[in-house]
């Protein structure tokens, strides 16, 4: 079954995974705030005063309450901490498109426009034969069209047609 969030709902249940960038602000505290954090390989954000801390899995209200509570053993009273996806990872396209490879990903993007931003299909494309394999479900490629919505991390795949 493919799931498809967007807008608020997306926002709410994204799982934050490496190559994301986040933004991290602590209210008045300008020093602690963090402009385009990048989550590593491994899971990670670098932050002050807290060192590497493990972030992938984790939605950005979890994100919000780990810090805070973080911020509150001995650093903080009361820290009031804002989350927020600053850049999801790359969407990627490959097949039968003229410049395969991984685009950033922007709201609202479907099918059709990851490909449009692949250079469009080839001569030798087939627009039924797109099919897409939803980041965490890897083996598990469905069938799609081009109005389908995609996430960050899909890798979407363009078919040959044949003449």
């Amino acid at each position: 079954m493919l799931v498809m969030l967007e807008g608020p709902a997306m926002a709410a249940e994204y799982r934050v995974a490496a190559e994301d960038i986040l933004n991290i602000t602590v209210f008045d505290e300008p020093d602690l705030s963090v402009e385009e954090a990048r989550v590593s390989s491994v899971g990670t954000i670098a932050f002050p005063l807290l060192g590497d801390l493990p972030v992938a899995g984790l939605t950005t209200a979890q994100i919000t309450a780990k810090i805070e509570a973080l911020l509150a053993d001995g650093y903080l009273k009361q820290p009031k901490v804002s989350v927020s996806i600053h850049e999801y990872r790359q969407v990627f396209v490959h097949g039968e498109v003229k410049k395969p490879g991984g685009y950033s990903y922007q709201e609202g993007l479907t099918v059709q426009k990851a490909v449009v931003l692949a250079g469009g299909f080839t001569e030798r494309a087939s627009p039924s034969k797109i099919t897409l394999v939803q980041e965490g479900r890897p083996g598990t490629s469905i069938p799609v069209d081009l109005d389908n919505k995609v996430r960050p991390g899909d890798i979407i795949t363009v078919g040959e047609s044949f003449f």
